[in-house]
């Protein structure tokens, strides 16, 4: 006996994939006519409800010649995170019917499929869906021309805006990263037009609070600008500058923890001798930190004595940071467009519920968390978290799409990445697909260029990455090619692409520092700066169908993948070919207007991409 069932099969599903509360879900099953099968069901079960399985029973619905279909439809009435499966009887036993990887009806196993319900009323921004984001890691994309001020005696300026940071331990063995090369918020401004040309519409920036590292992760003052970035002023005036060039700016907010050189903690005396929760134990901010030994021994992030944890539930720091006065709302005021919360699985719910809040009595404003994993399903420290459900984020970094695309043209697998984007559909709320951060590189992994070209990393220490920084010019030219491929999967699949600053420039790198160089102006590498301006350019004139568009594959093996994008009477198909091969194409028989890339006879060039337009 088989049971035919495919969850992307609208025929067997409908509507596909996640639903708002309310809707009506129409299930079809086919079974084989091979065998009496008895009392077939539909199980629904609630993720933490696993032996109280709602059982809902399908009945005939057609008697087709090889098959007989049999359905029901089931309503859910509230958010939720729900698994559902197949049953029947056969010679008076239970036979379950599960899913396998790709979402067809297996025997073998114990893989639920996934219905994710949403409040119906969840919305997310328009202004970043079908645009671009950009991200800055501030310290090093521009250096303004005004000398600083008030920098801090402990902090190494690098004399010229080029080289690798400092990757060495001092004598205690502690790297500091104390080195700075001074890019600054007036930098970010003057480069808008450049910005601009690239098709950015969102920025991105890593932290620009006070803090004393050149990452500034451990924030010392969260209503302060750190003084090599410069003022409030020069805030203020990026984001008006920003805004008139179409463009929004949303900020990176470090709220799991604080530095212990901050004005909350202030281990180190900066910020005077009876200030903070470690040197005074009447400190209004001493109920933020875990103490297990006042003052010496607390809770820090992963074990990091100079990052202590705070207890976002703390009724004070809650509203410290979410309240009528609070960070959110400095901010906010100030001009910022929303924020990426870093670590969000380590935040507790409460605190994510009230930052949305926050951020939404402000209208349409973006919240981004930073979560590795599909987010629609994750657990976090033994806890289902329900982030996309409508009361908490609305998009998160994309880091599973742009896994998928790296190892695909590095190593080949269409099927894996295609797994990959429906699974993504499938789970995630349209609303949150529309927003997906989807990055290639970032701050905390290496470069594309170096992901695609480089030699494996694995394990390997600083100096071994840093003897390895600038890829030879065969690597080079061949992780040049792939990075045209990776970034043409990045800016049509669905989901917004992100561009980690320098990218488009040629940077290189390992992990950190390596992937946090200054960016190389005057000396990129033009074939790819004109590259990475195409595909922003098209992005800008096909913005309504990139955002609003079906998604719809076509094709893929191991060397190729291709897709169309729809809305309307206009069809974008994107084509890579990652092979050292000529691959060919399925294509309308009405010739389509080639917009990038060569492909011409039902053909695709080795190692190459195309789009073409289809219009009716």
């Amino acid at each position: 006996m088989d049971l035919f069932f495919h969850a992307q099969d609208i025929t067997y599903k409908s509507p596909f994939g996640a639903v708002p509360a309310g809707t009506s879900i129409h299930f079809q099953v086919d079974l084989s006519k091979d065998g009496f099968c008895g009392q077939p069901q539909l199980l629904v079960c609630h993720h933490d409800q696993w032996d109280k399985p709602e059982r809902i029973p399908l009945k005939l619905q057609s008697i087709l010649p090889q098959v007989n279909r049999f359905g029901a439809v089931y309503t859910p009435e509230q958010p939720a995170l729900l698994f559902y499966r197949f049953s029947c009887t056969q010679e008076g036993k239970t036979v379950d019917f599960y899913s396998d990887s790709d979402g067809k009806a297996v025997l073998q196993g114990d893989r639920w499929w996934q219905l994710t319900v949403y409040d119906p009323a969840y919305q997310t921004p328009d202004f970043v869906k079908g645009g671009l984001y950009y991200q800055i890691f501030p310290d090093r994309f521009c250096r303004g021309g005004a000398p600083k001020q008030n920098v801090p005696a402990d902090r190494i300026l690098h004399p010229d805006f080029s080289g690798l940071p400092e990757f060495r331990p001092n004598a205690e063995g502690n790297i500091l990263n104390n080195d700075y090369f001074g890019g600054d918020l007036a930098g970010i401004t003057e480069k808008i037009p450049y910005l601009q040309g690239l098709g950015v519409t969102c920025l991105y920036l890593n932290p620009i609070f006070e803090a004393h590292s050149n990452h500034r992760y451990n924030t010392a003052d969260y209503k302060k600008i750190d003084p090599l970035l410069g003022t409030l002023s020069d805030f203020e005036h990026l984001c008006a500058t920003a805004h008139e060039a179409g463009m929004s700016v949303i900020l990176d907010g470090v709220f799991s923890h604080t530095g212990s050189d901050s004005v909350y903690f202030n281990r180190e005396g900066r910020y005077g001798e009876h200030t903070g929760a470690f040197r005074d134990p009447q400190s209004p901010y001493r109920p933020w930190y875990q103490f297990e030994q006042y003052p010496t021994q607390y809770r820090s992030w992963w074990g990091i004595d100079t990052l202590p944890n705070v207890n976002e539930e703390e009724p004070s720091y809650l509203d410290f940071i979410c309240g009528d006065d609070g960070v959110l709302e400095f901010w906010l005021r100030l001009g910022a467009d929303g924020f990426r919360l870093d670590v969000a699985d380590e935040l507790p719910d409460c605190f994510l519920d009230a930052v949305r809040r926050r951020l939404k009595k402000h209208g349409a404003r973006l919240l981004i968390g930073e979560v590795w994993e599909d987010a629609s399903n994750k657990i976090s420290y033994g806890q289902r978290r329900r982030y996309l459900l409508g009361s908490q984020l609305d998009g998160v970094m994309n880091y599973p799409l742009g896994s998928s695309i790296l190892a695909f043209v590095r190593n080949g697998g269409g099927q894996e990445l295609a797994r990959t984007v429906w699974t993504l559909m499938e789970n995630y709320p349209p609303q949150t697909v529309a927003v997906l951060m989807n990055s290639l590189s970032t701050h905390d992994i290496p470069r594309a260029i170096t992901a695609l070209a480089g030699e494996p990393f694995s394990g390997q220490d600083r100096e071994w990455q840093a003897a390895r920084h600038f890829l030879p010019p065969d690597r080079y030219q061949s992780g040049k090619k792939k990075l045209r491929l990776a970034s043409l999967l990045q800016y049509f699949l669905p989901g917004v692409p992100c561009l980690y600053y320098g990218d488009e420039a040629g940077l290189s790198g390992y992990r950190d520092p390596f992937n946090r160089c200054p960016y190389p102006w005057g000396q990129e590498d033009p074939e790819l700066l004109d590259w990475f301006r195409q595909l922003g350019a098209l992005r800008r004139a096909f913005s309504s169908l990139l955002a609003n568009g079906d998604y719809l594959p076509v094709l893929w093996n191991r060397d190729l993948f291709c897709f169309v994008r729809r809305q309307g009477n206009r069809t974008l198909l994107v084509a890579v070919n990652r092979g050292d091969e000529p691959c060919p194409l399925l294509l309308p028989q009405e010739p389509g207007r080639v917009l990038l890339g060569r492909a011409g006879g039902g053909q695709l060039a080795a190692e190459e991409g195309a789009i073409l337009l289809y219009e009716s």
